[in-house]
């Protein structure tokens, strides 16, 4: 069955739970301001479950009613890995006899974003999900320039290390920061690089729609829940595609 409806408390009730946060504080004025918003945004009823000042000027919800909305998983849009997923030694063997040296990886937070959480579980030897990071395998090489570098330097860097790849987390995106930093770090990379030398693009967040990297100018998009071996297994797959070429 391709078309579903949420489920709450029994199949196909249209139950969901829905958190936001008001700039008003809590009162019960507060309370019916966020069945109201919940209202239009097609929940019917709507209840308040929970309701907690933040501070006294900002209020938190949580709000559980029911939508009438029908989705079809027929017509989700999504971006489906093309590529196997390999093992640290697979990698390993991969990059030796593609490249035959051993294959270069920088990694950055950019910006203003201190948040190292995101590049850290992916290139760190400790690495996410129980996989060792990118430090772990024998033929990459992984220079972690860690939080808030800026583009040039990114870039001056990537030049000087002579960077096969340049893997940027962006955790902190308040007004769109991640999409506005990831686009003038790819206009710097084709502006640096001739097409034919210019390093694997590859951004990842919690807040990236992995069906953007078109738009903003990258070579994969990786969203949350990414492991070392999904990134790792994607640069030797696009190695092995610029070799064929």
């Amino acid at each position: 069955m391709s078309v579903v409806r949420p489920y709450g408390d029994t199949t196909g009730d249209g139950m969901v739970q829905l958190s936001f946060t008001l700039p008003v504080k809590h009162d019960k004025v507060a309370e019916g301001a966020a069945v109201q918003l919940a209202n239009k945004m097609g929940m019917d009823p709507a209840l308040v479950v929970h309701a907690k000042a933040m501070g006294p000027d900002f209020t938190f919800f949580v709000v559980y009613g029911r939508v009438h909305h029908l989705v079809d998983t027929s017509k989700v849009e999504v971006v489906e890995r093309d590529y196997p997923l390999l093992t640290p030694k697979e990698v390993n063997a991969a990059v030796k006899a593609r490249l035959r040296r051993r294959l270069t990886v920088v990694g950055a937070c950019i910006g203003t974003d201190a948040h190292t959480v995101g590049i850290d579980a992916i290139l760190n030897i400790k690495g996410f999900a129980g996989e060792k990071g990118l430090e772990y395998y024998r033929e990459l090489r992984v220079v972690n320039l860690g939080a808030q570098v800026s583009v040039p330097e990114l870039v001056d860097r990537a030049i000087t290390e002579k960077a096969d790849a340049v893997l940027v987390s962006q955790v902190v995106t308040q007004r769109d920061a991640h999409l506005l930093n990831t686009r003038e770090m790819s206009a710097a990379f084709r502006e640096a690089f001739p097409a034919a030398r210019r390093p694997l693009l590859v951004v990842g967040g919690p807040r990236f729609d992995e069906t953007m990297a078109g738009d903003l100018g990258v070579d994969r998009v990786f969203g949350r829940g990414t492991t070392p071996g999904e990134v790792a297994s994607f640069l030797v797959h696009r190695i092995k595609e610029k070799k064929a070429a």
